[in-house]
């Protein structure tokens, strides 16, 4: 073997690699959030949940990357930790289907039929279909499974330049007599881990392997315990996710871990005792892509078997290695608990990251809303329970844009479908704006509290405008609230007409306000909070005008806030028009 026939090789690991990685990203993109949501959903029985793990695994061809959400789901409280343990289990059997796949390149034969189940034949194809997808077609959709394509055909290219350049390790007797080597459990065991820790994939290091068989030096004795290795060595990926997570996570991955940990151990001392009272033939025998596809397949699907009925045990001793409770840990507060989706290890899986986002900002926005309502409840009412609960809304409201905000970054940075390329833009945008309303809430709280100890009121006729003022200040969070939740662009085009309205009970409130002011009816130092009652209303309804613009201007692709107002104001469609006098009606003093 030549140094040529080095380099080729170690080309042709490297464009496997990185095809399987093209592929996987590509098929997890197409797939958008849709799958993981299942994970999330489904998994009321053991069952169910290794129909689900085998499914979304054999999709996003990635066990670890499948065990790795899993453990976000439990450390995010989405998930039990009883509930991953089937899809654990079905993680494994998924990621057998990327072996059949490369067990194509080991078939024999002359007839066209035969050729053309090869990839070689077809492969050329694919990667023609995927660059035209890629390179021509603007539809999103098609251009992922242009990704797909080409990923699937650099992969397979991969393989094959691998398959040419080990060929020459056949006639070399050092290559022979490492492979003896592994033919010991231990070593061959060791070495499987080993390659799959480093490579962080079970598949890529059964695809290597499958290329190393096309030479015929490669027995069964020596791939079985490689095999046992390579899904030991999975598990690393699923206990890296899990340093620095909740405890129950953490056991996550170790459930993971002693499935095929304790799986591999039983099965090699079943397979050597029965092999050493009937030495089976099979274990000379040279292995083939096919073989090694079926012993992968057949040691995770009686792996699966054998645990289904003992799914508690491995509870049990994930348990027992990771003691106490998440009770022990720090709670993080009756209104900030879904601040812990955004778990870092979603950002892997950009799509399912995105739905959690989503969920997250909903949430802020919704507290938002409740904090305006408790704040000019407790300006109306004074009622100290309002004010507790508007203050310790604020606190939260604050932390969900500092956590939002550092998430969304790092997702920006990541491979996102335009969709949600959108919906990230749209909801970074939009948070300072929640965040800002919540600051202006609690300043009416301030306000109200300066009244009380000053033990001033507001007069009958202020109290009424004020009212007035608030009712259509709360009615303006609420629509922009259900827009920016439930994305109704409809329900953002009425946020202008109304914050049109504000603005001039705003004008008209600070006019009566003067004229009560030069009759006596308010006093001087009431007059200082009265006006920053107005300005702090006043302020709130601007950003919900900014949240309602980001939205409308986001969805067509464009984003300049003044212009579109400018442009709004002055064109004054008549449905528009209608609106701001249906507004005008309904609010006015």
């Amino acid at each position: 073997m030549t140094i040529f026939d080095v380099l080729t090789l170690i080309g042709g690991i490297a464009l496997f690699l990185y095809g399987m990685h093209i592929m996987g990203n590509a098929l997890t993109k197409a797939a958008g959030n849709k799958l993981e949501g299942l994970l999330e959903r489904l998994t009321k029985t053991t069952i169910m949940g290794v129909l689900l793990g085998a499914g979304v695994t054999a999709v996003i061809q990635s066990s670890g990357a499948t065990t790795v959400m899993v453990v976000g789901f439990v450390n995010s409280g989405i998930m039990k930790l009883e509930q991953a343990v089937g899809i654990i289990m079905g993680a494994n059997i998924g990621t057998t289907i990327t072996a059949w796949i490369l067990s194509l390149t080991g078939i024999q034969g002359d007839s066209i039929f035969v050729n053309m189940l090869k990839p070689t034949s077809w492969t050329p194809i694919l990667a023609l279909i995927g660059i035209i997808f890629v390179m021509f077609m603007k539809d999103e959709k098609k251009h992922d499974i242009g990704e797909i394509f080409l990923g699937f055909a650099v992969l397979m290219f991969g393989m094959n330049t691998m398959t040419t350049a080990a060929a020459p390790l056949a006639n070399m007797p050092s290559f022979t007599n490492m492979l003896l080597k592994f033919s010991n459990p231990v070593f061959g065991i060791i070495a499987g881990t080993v390659l799959t820790a480093a490579l962080q994939s079970s598949s890529a290091s059964v695809g290597i392997l499958q290329a190393l068989c096309m030479t015929g030096t490669v027995t069964y004795g020596v791939a079985l315990p490689i095999i046992m290795g390579q899904n030991i060595g999975t598990c690393v990926t699923a206990l890296i996710s899990a340093i620095g997570a909740k405890k129950n996570a953490k056991r996550a991955a170790f459930i993971h871990l002693y499935f095929n940990l304790i799986g591999t151990l039983i099965f090699i001392t079943v397979y050597y005792a029965l092999n050493a009272i009937f030495h089976f033939p099979l274990t000379a025998e040279a292995a083939t892509p096919a073989g090694i596809a079926i012993v992968h397949s057949a040691f995770n699907i009686l792996c699966t078997l054998f645990w289904l009925p003992f799914n508690k045990v491995l509870v049990k001793l994930a348990c027992m290695t990771v003691r106490g409770s998440d009770d022990d840990e720090v709670e993080t507060g009756e209104f900030t608990q879904e601040l812990s989706l955004l778990d870092e290890r979603f950002l892997e899986r950009p799509a399912f990251a995105v739905a959690q986002v989503v969920a997250v900002s909903n949430r802020m926005a919704e507290l938002t809303r409740d904090c305006l309502n408790d704040a000019t409840g407790y300006m109306l009412e004074r009622k100290p329970k309002m004010k507790k609960r508007a203050v310790a809304l604020e606190s939260a409201i604050d932390l969900y844009e500092d956590q939002l905000g550092s998430y969304l970054v790092k997702l920006s940075g990541r491979s996102l479908s335009l969709k949600d390329s959108e919906t990230v833009s749209t909801i970074l945008h939009s948070i300072s704006n929640f965040e800002r309303i919540s600051d202006h809430s609690l300043n009416l709280v301030e306000t109200t509290d300066d009244m009380i100890k000053d033990d001033s009121k507001f007069s009958a006729k202020a109290m009424k405008e004020l009212q007035i003022y608030i009712s259509a200040v709360r009615e303006i969070v609420d629509i922009t609230v259900n827009a920016f939740t439930k994305n109704d662009l409809e329900a953002a085009s009425n946020i202008e007409p109304l914050e049109e309205v504000i603005d001039n009970l705003n004008s008209k409130a600070k006019k009566h306000h003067v004229k009560r002011m030069q009759s006596g009816e308010c006093t001087m130092g009431l007059s200082v909070l009265i006006e920053d009652t107005y300005i702090n209303l006043e302020r709130i309804s601007d950003h919900c005008s900014n949240i309602g613009v980001t939205l409308i201007q986001v969805s067509e692709d464009e984003f300049d806030t003044h212009e579109y107002l400018d442009t709004l104001r002055e064109e004054r469609t008549p449905a528009f028009a209608k609106k701001f006098e249906d507004y005008k009606t309904k609010y006015h003093f």
